[in-house]
């Protein structure tokens, strides 16, 4: 187990500190699970109160003692109830905010109408593009959390060339896949910012259940299990000729990566062929123009014009009627975060630190689909890739 070092909560928080500045912003309250970990270094319930200036003081109601042990914050405490929070603000001395930041895009109503009634003078806000600023620019540990990560997905991918046979079904090629993944530091879930966003390990699966749309907002879904659940993997049994999907997202210590390569036995038609071919072009296109200061719009906008210029206007991103408006997304303690390589975001630039997967890819309906995905992230010397497995298309022989 590794703790997140103190002094990159420090940063994290100042950094979380000079954007509530810019916003007039007293405090900010911090209750989602994922940017509890993110500012704390643990996800033990309670919120965390940051206040405009001075120590974050982190209020936990179960488990203080866990939380104390795993966070690297000064100021960990015992709370009940957020009755609690206005007497143990005001004894360090902070005063009484009148402007305070929350994260709106997952706060549940009932939850928010609690702290709005223990702080009745307050204006309330949504905190949450701030937090996405400061989660967007990945440091240097983070990085290096996420190339552990690439390493365990292509130990994945590895084992998928190993493993897939004729007969065998989609959902049993994902089970060896996940125990694989799980042996080696998975995490075994996925952390999603958008509401009734749910994954496991990714997707596994072939053939025409590969072009099935799902609820979930990918290019990809699956027909499931049930409908319950209704994406990834099924019961459906891998044959020859035809594409096997494996869409893995590796997890190490609660930082992920995206990747995508493509199996088949025996062989693929022409037309699945091309189109892999062509979205290798396409995520060459996005290396050419992925650079500093680029709108995440632009880099879109273009290689949304070679994949209609190649002729899938009606099959990039998803089946016709069911295609996603985006080619990437930004990746590190969620599989959805800034920066978003998708339409509109004209005023957002890439900038060094950020951390996105990219994936063009192509759904035929009856078919199957294909397309290509990896983790990159920008440094000082310009584009670098994560994930590093090998994107030929894999024909097995067998």
């Amino acid at each position: 187990m590794r703790l997140t070092p103190a002094v990159e909560l420090e940063y994290r928080c100042s950094m979380l500190q000079n954007h509530m500045a810019a916003e007039g912003l007293d405090a900010v309250i911090i209750v989602q699970n994922a940017d509890l970990f993110y500012f704390t270094g643990t996800v033990q319930s309670g919120c965390l109160y940051i206040p405009a200036q001075g120590q974050p003081l982190y209020m936990v109601r179960r488990d203080a003692a866990r939380a104390r042990m795993e966070s690297g914050l000064k100021e960990v405490m015992p709370f009940v109830s957020p009755r609690d929070i206005p007497p143990l603000v005001a004894g360090y001395g902070y005063p009484e905010p009148k402007r305070i930041g929350m994260e709106f895009d997952v706060l549940p109503v009932a939850l928010f109408e609690r702290y709005r009634k223990i702080f009745p003078s307050a204006q309330f806000s949504d905190a949450t593009p701030l937090v996405r600023l400061v989660r967007m620019i990945k440091s240097h540990y983070e990085i290096h959390l996420m190339k552990d990560a690439a390493d365990q997905v292509d130990k994945v991918t590895r084992l998928a060339g190993e493993v897939i046979r004729e007969g065998m079904s989609d959902l049993e090629l994902a089970a060896e896949l996940e125990h694989s993944a799980r042996l080696n530091g998975h995490l075994g879930m996925i952390r999603m910012r958008v509401f009734n966003g749910e994954m496991f390990f990714g997707h596994t699966f072939s053939g025409t259940d590969s072009a099935v749309p799902a609820y979930i907002d990918t290019p990809f879904g699956g027909v499931g299990q049930s409908p319950s659940f209704g994406q990834g993997a099924s019961y459906k049994p891998i044959g020859r000729n035809e594409p096997i999907i494996v869409d893995f997202a590796g997890s190490i210590d609660g930082y992920v990566v995206d990747q995508t390569r493509i199996f088949a036995l025996g062989g693929l038609s022409d037309r699945l062929r091309k189109g892999y071919d062509d979205m290798v072009r396409v995520q060459g296109l996005m290396k050419q123009i992925a650079v500093v200061d680029t709108p995440w719009g632009e880099v879109y906008d273009r290689c949304l014009a070679l994949a209609v210029e190649m002729g899938y206007g009606d099959s990039f991103m998803g089946a016709q009627g069911s295609q996603v408006s985006f080619i990437g997304h930004g990746l590190g303690v969620e599989i959805d975060e800034y920066p978003f390589i998708a339409r509109g975001f004209k005023d957002m630039t890439l900038q060094v630190g950020m951390a996105f997967a990219f994936e063009p890819k192509v759904v035929f309906p009856g078919e199957g689909a294909v397309g290509i995905e990896n983790t990159f992230y920008i440094s000082n010397d310009g584009l670098k890739q994560l994930t590093y497995s090998s994107e030929e298309l894999v024909i097995l022989s067998r």
